[in-house]
């Protein structure tokens, strides 16, 4: 065996347990039904008036027709917590897979452990922080008039 197949073969091994690690890394995010818990009447209304709480069913009308890059930017927005520690994929975090609380108020984790320290998470959003999603160029691209809220709250 050659220097080189050695190193690559260290190399994928040494990939191989960093993937699992990573994998195996507890999120700091807990999902929508988990905020339910405690703020019930937020979350019904939020389930029953936005369609953001059922933006994965969007996303899989589309997917055969994206290539894998298309998707991922499908994710950013319409996943919660994609590329921060949040949802990763249907299969491994589905309790992520839509638009949820934690999009907006951040991850939850440590608000939920403290019993709702208020501290721990953003409770007042103001429609600047939406910007990342709803920007012009999301606009022009796909047509949508945001709403503020979405009649959330």
């Amino acid at each position: 065996m050659s220097f080189k197949m050695i190193c690559m073969f260290f190399l994928g091994l040494h990939l191989f347990y960093v993937g699992q690690a990573r994998s195996q890394e507890v999120s700091a995010y807990v999902g929508s039904r988990v905020c339910a818990e405690c703020h019930e009447e937020e979350y019904n209304n939020f389930v029953s008036y936005s369609k953001k709480a059922r933006s994965w069913e969007h996303i899989q009308r589309l997917a055969s027709k994206l290539t894998a890059e298309e998707l991922r930017g499908c994710y950013e927005c319409h996943t919660t917590g994609y590329g921060k520690g949040g949802f990763i994929s249907y299969e491994k975090t589905p309790q992520l897979s839509d638009v949820g609380c934690e999009t907006c108020h951040g991850p939850g984790k440590k608000h939920v452990e403290s019993g709702g320290e208020p501290d721990l998470i953003k409770g007042k959003i103001s429609q600047d922080e939406c910007s990342s999603c709803h920007n012009e160029r999301r606009v022009k691209a796909f047509n949508f008039k945001p709403l503020i809220y979405g009649g959330v709250h």
